[in-house]
């Protein structure tokens, strides 16, 4: 067991910022770690016994990646010193580290703390366009990512997760760059510096708002362009501008329109659900029952009672 701990701090060593890492589990240790390379973004979802990291003065003299690192917790803790900030963050706090600066990241002092599960994302600080001056502000600092841009970040890095499996090669670059476009959008906002923002970037942040609005408000029959445009204070035109740039061509209502069926789509696969009439998932989902069966057989080449017949005879 306690070879494995060896081994993880090895593989840490490689993969971040070296640090020096310590853990009072050392002999029963367990963590679970996956590498996204999303172009020069690594996104890295975790789940470790409780470790202190302890990044000294010289070791940034002797390796210096030049990255910042964010850390979403999800479970557990972590009390972080850096940049003479102090603070303990708990699950769906983010806080920012500066791989140029010493750091000291150790487990809380609770016995039932007994796992720490959390998403780590680390970038070049090249790549942000703000000021250092102004993002050591952050530094440290417990932020929140339960609200604004913080809680549409949380959403995008536990998608990531949840979808890692089926993300294809060609995925990373355009999703590294839509992650730094909310990265930097957040930062901006907490810094209150978002006029400083390159337009590309304010509009990709913006339209990344617009579809995680849209996914929470799927079951809504009204949900329509000019009710998402005057949810976010925008024109209708400017709505439809952001998608024909952002969205590959795809409309907005088309959008809609296929994240609906999507959803419908992964009902009808769900044994849970076998015996829900499939009138009502399609309600459930926003859409007219009586288009339905038309809609779907246009996008997955089936019906939908066939389709799922023949998906719930398969699992079987």
């Amino acid at each position: 067991m306690e070879d494995r701990f060896d081994h993880w701090r090895e593989l840490i060593g490689r993969t971040h910022a070296p640090s020096d890492m310590t853990s009072e589990y050392a002999a029963e240790f367990w963590a679970e770690q996956r590498l996204l390379e999303l172009g020069p973004v690594t996104v890295w979802p975790a789940s470790f016994r409780p470790a202190r990291f302890r990044r000294t003065a010289r070791m940034v003299r002797q390796s210096d990646p030049e990255l910042y690192h964010l850390s979403l917790v999800l479970g557990g803790g972590l009390g972080v010193d850096h940049a003479g900030q102090t603070a303990m963050h708990g699950p769906h706090d983010l806080y920012v580290v500066d791989t140029s600066l010493p750091y000291d990241a150790r487990p809380p002092d609770d016995p039932d703390c007994r796992m720490i599960t959390g998403v780590g994302v680390e970038f070049p600080k090249v790549l942000l366009p703000l000021s250092p001056n102004r993002v050591r502000e952050l530094l440290g600092v417990r932020l929140s990512g339960r609200e604004g841009t913080g809680a549409l970040l949380t959403g995008f890095l536990t998608g990531l997760d949840r979808q890692s499996n089926s993300l294809q090669p060609s995925d990373g670059p355009r999703l590294g760059t839509v992650l730094l476009d909310l990265l930097s959008a957040w930062f901006a906002q907490v810094l209150d510096t978002e006029a400083a923002l390159p337009p590309e970037t304010r509009h990709r942040a913006m339209t990344e708002h617009i579809r995680a609005f849209i996914r929470q408000n799927l079951h809504d029959p009204e949900l329509t362009p000019p009710t998402i445009a005057a949810a976010h204070h925008i024109s209708l035109s400017y709505l439809h501008r952001l998608f024909q740039e952002e969205a590959r061509g795809e409309t907005v209502a088309a959008w809609i329109r296929s994240q609906r069926l999507e959803g419908a789509r992964r009902d009808l696969t769900n044994p849970a659900l076998h015996a829900t009439p499939i009138h009502t998932i399609a309600t459930r989902w926003g859409l007219r029952p009586s288009d339905f069966s038309r809609a779907f057989r246009a996008s997955y080449g089936l019906p939908p009672k066939d389709f799922r017949l023949q998906t719930l005879a398969v699992r079987e």
